[in-house]
């Protein structure tokens, strides 16, 4: 059985570097199916969905090559098969991506229901709406999506609510389509920016991206590129957040700081010190920290993939912190392993509330499911 040893109490100092994003990487990898020619990926992380994306191309028949442990290249000129093989499928929730761009590349796509993931329920109904909309006729069964259009036709798309899987398929679905697409409130995470970006440097031409309007006029062909993908926003914070539990001291290499605002203006808040440079922040941790009240929201709200490693911060901060999960159903499981540490955590429903102690204790855990963890 995989386990960790953790002997604690240790001040956490130094310099580490932050990988690529992997939310803007599994949307960006599926999509170099839509360019006639390769495309050069660079700042790729090294995690498990990167590596299932590039066994579904090769699968699919795509020329993959792995140039550096951070660079691959992406041919997709040969791909025939528009079927999503299953088990790959269910084993991560961005499998949805191949929909819409086997869709735009061969009028029809066949993905399993998307897996990967335990924060409760995540329909893809918005995404499905989106195909509709712009022309596609889908069917479920057997847990399968088949999706299939003659063309795909431009239109307007109002999401009911704001959903990042969402607006990323559309983006890829209407960037061929023919004439003009708008999507309203969509969502504005900095990986939805850096696809579109990603796009348009293959051509497409798509306005709006980080706003809640995004325009897309759909143009006849796509080429190859070379692109570097963002920084990791949940590593950069996952780290943060270390240096200051730790009251330690840590320089965090290769971030965007505009990224980080939501989860520098909250670790400032309640007493980190925080040295924001270009391309670098410097974490400087404190003896304890002060109480605060926080919701998880949609960008630039607070992450709620930072919401488990802000709430066990503020095990140790003075006072009552109230944590409200606005986002997913599931994401307080992990709290009966910190109360075996210590902690003092009631949850009732989407909110926990969390009385300071003085200090954690090491206890044996066996999690239930793992949140979210930065490349060690």
């Amino acid at each position: 059985m995989d386990k960790f040893i953790i002997n604690g109490g240790r001040r956490l100092h130094g310099t580490v570097n932050i990988s690529g994003a992997k939310n803007a990487a599994v949307a960006i990898i599926p999509a170099a199916i839509l360019a006639d020619g390769p495309c050069t990926l660079y700042n790729v992380p090294e995690i498990n969905d990167v590596s299932i994306d590039l066994r579904i191309l090769t699968e699919m028949g795509a020329d993959v090559k792995i140039l550096n442990k951070n660079t691959i290249r992406v041919d997709a000129a040969h791909i025939r098969d528009m079927v999503v093989p299953y088990e790959m499928a269910r084993s991560m929730r961005a499998s949805y991506y191949f929909l819409s761009t086997m869709l735009n590349r061969f009028n029809r796509a066949r993905v399993s229901m998307p897996g990967g993931c335990d924060l409760g329920d995540r329909p893809i109904d918005q995404h499905l709406k989106c195909f509709k909309a712009l022309g596609a006729d889908y069917n479920i069964e057997h847990g399968i999506v088949d999706i299939k259009a003659d063309k795909l036709v431009g239109t307007q798309i109002y999401f009911d609510r704001v959903t990042v899987g969402a607006t990323i398929n559309a983006i890829l679905a209407a960037c061929k389509a023919e004439g003009l697409t708008i999507l309203e409130n969509a969502a504005k995470e900095p990986h939805i920016v850096d696809l579109a970006n990603f796009l348009n440097s293959m051509g497409a031409d798509i306005m709006g991206a980080g706003t809640d309007v995004i325009k897309i006029r759909g143009v006849n062909k796509l080429h190859g590129t070379e692109y570097t993908i963002i920084p990791d926003q949940i590593e950069a914070g996952t780290y943060m957040i270390a240096a200051a539990a730790t009251k330690g001291d840590v320089i965090i290499n290769n971030i965007i700081p505009k990224h980080l605002e939501p989860i520098t203006s909250k670790l400032r808040k309640i007493g980190v010190v925080i040295e924001e440079h270009d391309e670098y922040l410097r974490v400087i941790g404190q003896e304890r920290y002060e109480k605060t009240t926080v919701k998880t929201m949609p960008h630039p709200g607070f992450p709620t993939d930072m919401q488990p490693q802000l709430t066990a911060l503020l095990t140790m901060a003075k006072g009552t912190s109230i944590v409200t999960e606005s986002m997913f159903d599931n994401r307080f499981r992990y709290v009966d392993e910190l109360r075996r540490m210590g902690a003092d955590i009631s949850v009732d429903g989407k909110v926990a509330i969390i009385e300071g102690v003085e200090h954690l204790t090491g206890a044996p855990s066996r999690p239930r499911t793992l949140e979210r963890a930065p490349r060690l």
